[in-house]
């Protein structure tokens, strides 16, 4: 097995841990704020591999577009944008991936979609990211972009956003924190605390995004059949408060045949990244193959 350095990297925070290939094991080097430039990003994956010690393999997880070892659309970093990650460290064998698919890596492997074929995981925090197991492959795309499904529609009046998909808008870490706000709340996390303990008013607050998830997820269901459909993030939390109201509004648009889709938490949560960068730097390129 690989000495890997397993990175995850989001839009404000860079967890770290060294894996030499048994999950369970992985030693945690850091959590911190994200790197603001190149250069400091560089040099931070360089102490940190210094720290680490005979480091072969980096596995990386960004919150953006990824194609093969390059960063083509980072939002919340874009001093990435354009940078092969691969050329930065030469001396490296570099996995790189988009953080909700490398997440989803991870509950495939050995997680809550292990023994399964084929899968749907939403990562719903600040944004909705998402990664869909197809046939034992993680699916890319034509361009590292598949399965954007924040950028998911179900209004027709809707006119659309440079940085943010409709489903984002309404049904993300933000839009909770906005729903919140109409009854005294300071943010999603007390709106969901505020369900869970049986409020009626934040109960019916929540009934909206969760319909509109379950909705635009029909489409998705019905286009892949997937066995199951994991939530990871904040919401993983609060399945008890949106799951019946999403899974109404899912089963409402799909035929019989379908409609008995589970809906299940991820199980590795917040470390979905970290355990699916260790297990992208042991596969190397190829790590969209789950084996």
């Amino acid at each position: 097995m690989r000495r890997v350095l397993a990175i995850d990297l989001g839009g404000t925070n860079l967890r770290a841990a060294i894996s030499t290939g048994d999950v369970g094991a992985m030693k945690v080097l850091s959590h911190e704020p994200a790197p603001t430039s190149l250069d400091a990003f560089s040099a931070r994956i360089d102490a940190l591999c210094r720290e680490a010690g005979s480091v072969e393999a980096l596995g990386l997880a960004v919150p953006g577009l990824v194609e093969g070892s390059v960063c083509c659309w980072i939002p919340n970093l874009s001093f990435l944008d354009g940078v092969d990650i691969q050329v930065l460290f030469p001396d490296l064998r570099v996995a790189l991936g988009n953080d909700a698919q490398i997440a989803l890596l991870a509950e495939a492997v050995a997680g809550g979609a292990r023994g399964m074929s084929d899968a749907i995981l939403l990562a719903i925090g600040t944004g909705i990211g998402s990664a869909v197991l197809a046939n034992g492959r993680i699916v890319a795309g034509a361009h590292g972009g598949a399965c954007s499904f924040g950028w998911a529609c179900a209004d027709i009046k809707d006119h659309g956003e440079e940085r943010s998909g409709w489903l984002e808008r309404v049904a993300s870490g933000r839009a909770l924190d906005a729903l919140a706000g109409q009854i005294g709340l300071a943010d999603g996390r007390q709106l969901i605390a505020a369900a869970k303990a049986g409020q009626i008013a934040a109960q019916t607050l929540l009934e909206v995004p969760a319909r509109q998830l379950g909705t635009a997820l029909a489409g998705a269901v019905a286009l892949l059949d997937p066995q199951a459909v994991l939530i990871s993030g904040g919401l993983a939390d609060a399945l008890d408060v949106i799951g019946p109201p999403l899974l109404s509004a899912l089963r409402r648009q799909l035929p019989p045949h379908l409609r008995g889709i589970e809906l299940k938490p991820g199980q590795f949560g917040s470390r979905a990244g970290l355990v699916g960068a260790a297990l992208a730097g042991q596969a190397g390129s190829g790590w969209r193959q789950i084996r």
